[in-house]
């Protein structure tokens, strides 16, 4: 039986997060965004370290967007549109919060608040037969979800305004080489390579991958001598910690260092 909404997971340091409605395309109806905001939530909130969110969808689509029939079946578009759009942004707000790298891995076509999630996420892995469309004007919409937001800085001025103005869908190929992926590997492959860079990224430090991302997210909203600041004031917080602490201890041990120091050449020498 379908089920409305996502499905969360926790196991060995990775919180799986899965839009699990692939009868209707993965789009989110107001159930679905509120069990999606309430899974993001249980993450931030979760005693156990979490090391890395991975968003998956079942089915062929990675999500539709927006539910289009709910919002025509709706008696007060407007109000049925603004919570739906309200809950998605909070959800969107607060797994861009969470203090660990976010992955996406996208099987299918991915359109609206699907391309919002991507756009989300710190890396995102498609398979090659993967799509991605605004889809908005094609129902006389405005983007939601911080498309609006991100999509430039991921593709650029032009590129954003043809695939958001336009609304004509671009392949996997395309997303790579406009930078809306990281990856794109073929269809049979991207379960083991999705699991190769979770487990890449679950086995190094948490704070300091998590620290990583949160910067990279920040990056692009404020200037530059903010951002070093911050570099700086993090660098240095995590330096006195116990996690980094023990790493650069081990890495300054003897065992790392020569046998002796190197010898300088002579000036006279020829190279």
């Amino acid at each position: 039986m379908t089920t409305t909404v996502p499905m969360l997971s926790v196991s060995d340091g990775v919180a799986t997060i899965r839009l699990a409605r692939p009868d209707a395309g993965n789009a989110v109806d107001l159930p679905t965004a509120i069990a999606l905001r309430d899974a993001v939530g249980a993450v931030a909130s979760a005693s156990g370290p979490v090391h890395v969110v991975v968003l998956r969808a079942d089915g062929r689509l990675f999500c539709a967007g927006g539910d289009v029939r709910a919002m025509a079946a709706a008696p007060e578009r407007r109000a049925f549109v603004a919570e739906l759009a309200g809950i998605l942004h909070e959800t969107l707000t607060a797994l861009r919060a969470l203090p660990v790298p976010v992955v996406a891995v996208v099987q299918g076509a991915a359109a609206g608040a699907g391309v919002g999630l991507v756009l989300a996420s710190d890396v995102v892995l498609a398979a090659d037969h993967a799509t991605f469309v605004a889809a908005y004007p094609g129902v006389g919409l405005s983007p939601d979800c911080g498309v609006s937001a991100l999509l430039p800085a991921a593709v650029g001025a032009r590129r954003a305004a043809l695939f958001l103005l336009t609304g004509t869908p671009i392949d996997a190929a395309t997303a790579l080489d406009w930078g809306l992926v990281t990856e794109v590997c073929p269809a049979p492959d991207l379960d083991a390579r999705a699991g190769e860079v979770v487990a890449a990224i679950a086995a190094l430090p948490r704070e300091a991958v998590g620290e990583a991302a949160r910067l990279l997210r920040l990056a692009g909203e404020r200037p530059y001598a903010v951002q070093l600041a911050d570099e700086a004031a993090t660098i240095a917080r995590l330096a006195g910690g116990a996690e980094a602490g023990a790493l650069l201890e081990s890495f300054a041990a003897p065992a790392h260092r020569p046998d002796r120091p190197r010898e300088r050449p002579d000036p006279g020498d020829t190279p």
